[in-house]
């Protein structure tokens, strides 16, 4: 039973200015950069017909391509920090494309995503790191910002159960138009 969800890749040259931020924060458990990605919808563990329906229904996306910029880093889980990510900057082109999956997946059956969108790449999981800890790896480390990369295509992604995330599979690749 595959683990499925749909994301963007991150450049190469991107991820490696990115992994250059690795270290320096106990407890961290740090992704690989091979693996960093924005995820658009998470479809979860589904059977190969479903895997099969959900490949068709993304390949009926049709938009254009367009452009990300890593914006800065912050952490997510408030007081429990759990995660330290880079967020992206605003584009209503990756806000439509993200609707679009979430609407084309509950036409496959799946429940509604129930957490608010919010593009980022995650960077590292945090087990027992305190804020004050987290607030000082990030005043040290930010604010942070990519270059702009063209984002020409968005892919499905497989995963297995693993700690810390990855390796991610792409399953398939849909181009946006140019």
């Amino acid at each position: 039973m595959p683990r499925l969800f749909t994301g963007l890749e991150i450049p190469p040259d991107v991820a490696q200015s990115l992994s250059v931020l690795r270290g320096g924060l106990p407890g961290a458990r740090w992704v690989d950069p091979e693996n960093y990605h924005v995820t658009l919808r998470f479809i979860g563990d589904v059977d190969d017909i479903v895997a099969h329906e959900v490949a068709s229904m993304l390949g009926r996306v049709r938009r254009g391509a367009f452009e990300l910029r890593i914006e800065d880093l912050t952490s997510f889980g408030g007081r429990k920090p759990r995660t330290i990510v880079a967020t992206l900057g605003p584009a209503q082109a990756l806000i439509e494309l993200q609707a679009e999956h979430e609407r084309l997946m509950q036409r496959v059956g799946l429940a509604p995503e129930g957490r608010k969108f919010t593009p980022h790449v995650s960077l590292a999981r945090l087990r027992d790191t305190s804020s004050r800890r987290v607030a000082d790896y990030l005043a040290l480390r930010a604010p942070f910002r990519s270059r702009a990369f063209n984002v020409s295509r968005f892919v499905l992604f497989s995963s297995r159960a693993s700690v810390g995330g990855g390796p991610y599979v792409v399953e398939a690749a849909y181009p946006l138009a140019a």
